[in-house]
Formats: structure tokens, C-alpha cells, sequence
């Protein structure tokens, strides 16, 4: 992996811009401290860059007859479709840069994803809005791995974000080399093939179906072909019982090297992350220890051992 960092979408308000309605910040310590070593954040705030300054009147989404509606909460005044314009001039201004991902600010009505409150006629909310730049963000780039400040203090979720992420980044970097052949399909698909196991193994198989057509296929049709369901088949967290089934079938592959008792060892150990006893990162680091004494060159290079930077320890919470 190059060490040039990951083009990355961020709320500016999340970095700790002092842009929020009320004239202060939401930081994210794990975003700025941590993640900034790795990415680099496109800050945006929809609202200031709209114009409305800080500090500004709280703003609301609502629903009336003429449907979903942007509004300043105290006063009423629409701001609806001054948004909406601003937000496919935003997103257009985004496609050149690549972003491989979005880190977005929770419960708001510009940028939250999900469980925006929005108001009904009465003004009585219900948890069942999106923010409009989002809705905006989706529609123009509905591969792009979204994901809430918020969801990621969930250390499931934090993983998974990070890892599409990542293996986002390792697509878009083929493409971008220039040049891209149908061998080197092949290849990223094998280097990924346990990790798509993992998310969605009948993802996985017909992936797999699809390379196996690579060479008869032309490559630009190979490429969008491929990319729509790689980034698709990542969608879903891993269940511990998937993660579980990977490491059985990459322990598999020790079955004639081992002798019974390290055999024993490892699936004792996988057998304890499946009762919670240990984290992911415990098997994991067993099965890398085999494989490297024992030169399995093929699955030490697959993406689902080191999917990220092993620094973010990520998989020692999981």
C-alpha cells in the first residue's frame, strides 16, 4: 500500500470546525487524532457553505403537502430548495476528488444519515429523516461507504467502515493506475477473495464467476461489472459466525502441516472468539503465525488478515 493518504469526505463540524448552529463543534477525537493519519479529510458544512453563517437559526426538516421541506425552526423561512441546488452543485464539486469514503455528522438535517427527526404538520417529530446533502451524497455516489460520527463508538461498526474504506481505496487505485488488464482483475479478486467470504459469500462466488470470464469480457465492462459488486458485497457487517467460517476454512489449509495438538490449538482459539472470550485479533494472529512459519505465501497475502494499517488495532475490540 502507498503511503499517500486516503481521500476521505468528513463533516467539518466533526474535525472540530467551529460551524454548528450554535457556534460550536462536535470533534471527534478518534477521527482527528487517529484517523487523519491515514486520511485526508474533505471537510464540508453544508449549512455555513450555504451562506448561513454562524451562529445561525437551528434548522428542521418537515413534512407538508408539498412535501419534504428545509426550515429554519423559530422563524419558518424556507431554505428548501436552496439547499437542494446547493447540494447537486456540492456533490459535483466532490466526483474529481475520489473520495473513498464519508464520515458524517449524526442527527443533522443536512448531514445525518438515518433517524433525523423529522417533523410532521403538527410539528411533532418521529425518528424517520435523512439529511438532504446526504440524500444528495447517495443518489450521486451510491458506492461510497457513508457512515455517522455517532455509529462509529460502535466497535463493530467503526471496523467495518474502516475496512470498506480501505479496500475502496485498493479498488480505485487499480483503476486509476491506468492501463488496468483483466490479470489484474484476477489478482485483486484472489488477494480478496476470504474477505468478500466473510461479508457475502454468494457475493463471493459470483465474483469469482465473473472473473472467471475476464479474459472473454472487455475490460472496461470487467471493470464496472466488478466494481459494482465488490463495493456492494461489502455493505454488510461481519457476523462473528462468518468471521468464524473464514478462519475455519483458512485453517484448512494447515490441516497436513500442523500436528494434532497445534491443530487443537487453533480451533480452541477460534472456538473462544466464537464465545466471546477473546477478540478477532487473537485466532487471527495464530492462523498468521502458521502461515508465515510455514510459507502459505497465497493466504498470507489475502486482504482478510490485514484488510488496514495494523496500528489502528481495530480487530482487538471485536
Amino acid at each position: 500500500m502507498s503511503d499517500a493518504k486516503i481521500p476521505v469526505g468528513v463533516s467539518a463540524c466533526v474535525m472540530g470546525d467551529m460551524v454548528r448552529w450554535n457556534g460550536g463543534h462536535k470533534r471527534d477525537r478518534w477521527v482527528t487524532d487517529v484517523l487523519s493519519e491515514w486520511f485526508d479529510f474533505v471537510k464540508v458544512c453544508p449549512e455555513v457553505e450555504l451562506g448561513l453563517g454562524v451562529p445561525r437559526e437551528s434548522l428542521r426538516l418537515k413534512r407538508d403537502d408539498g412535501g419534504l421541506r428545509f426550515i429554519e425552526g423559530r422563524t419558518g423561512r424556507d431554505r428548501t430548495e436552496a439547499m437542494r441546488d446547493y447540494c447537486r452543485r456540492r456533490v459535483e464539486e466532490l466526483a474529481p476528488l475520489r473520495l473513498r469514503g464519508y464520515i458524517l455528522k449524526k442527527d443533522s438535517p443536512s448531514c445525518g444519515m438515518e433517524r433525523v427527526r423529522l417533523y410532521d404538520r403538527n410539528d411533532v417529530p418521529a425518528r424517520t429523516g435523512v439529511g438532504l446533502y446526504v440524500e444528495a451524497l447517495a443518489e450521486r455516489f451510491p458506492r461510497l461507504p457513508l457512515e455517522e460520527e455517532g455509529r462509529l463508538h460502535d466497535a463493530r461498526l467503526r471496523e467495518h467502515f474502516v475496512t470498506r474504506v480501505f479496500a475502496h481505496d485498493r479498488w480505485l487505485r487499480l483503476r486509476e493506475a491506468g492501463g488496468a488488464r483483466a490479470a489484474d482483475v484476477v489478482t485483486f479478486h484472489t488477494a480478496h477473495k476470504t474477505l468478500l467470504m466473510a461479508y457475502n459469500q454468494e457475493a463471493a462466488g459470483e465474483l469469482g464467476r465473473l472473473v472467471a470470464q475476464a479474459g472473454s469480457l472487455p475490460i472496461d465492462e470487467l471493470l464496472e461489472r466488478y466494481e459494482e459488486g465488490f463495493l456492494a458485497a461489502m455493505r454488510r457487517v461481519v457476523s462473528p459466525g462468518r468471521h468464524v467460517n473464514v478462519m475455519q476454512h483458512l485453517a484448512g489449509y494447515l490441516k497436513r502441516d500442523l500436528e494434532a495438538g497445534d491443530r487443537a490449538d487453533i480451533q480452541r482459539v477460534i472456538e473462544d472468539y466464537r464465545r466471546g472470550l477473546v477478540p478477532l485479533i487473537t485466532p487471527l494472529t495464530l492462523l498468521q503465525h502458521h502461515f508465515r512459519r510455514l510459507r502459505h505465501d497465497w493466504i498470507d497475502a489475502q486482504a482478510y488478515l490485514d484488510p488496514y494499517p495494523r496500528e489502528l488495532g481495530l480487530r482487538s475490540a471485536i
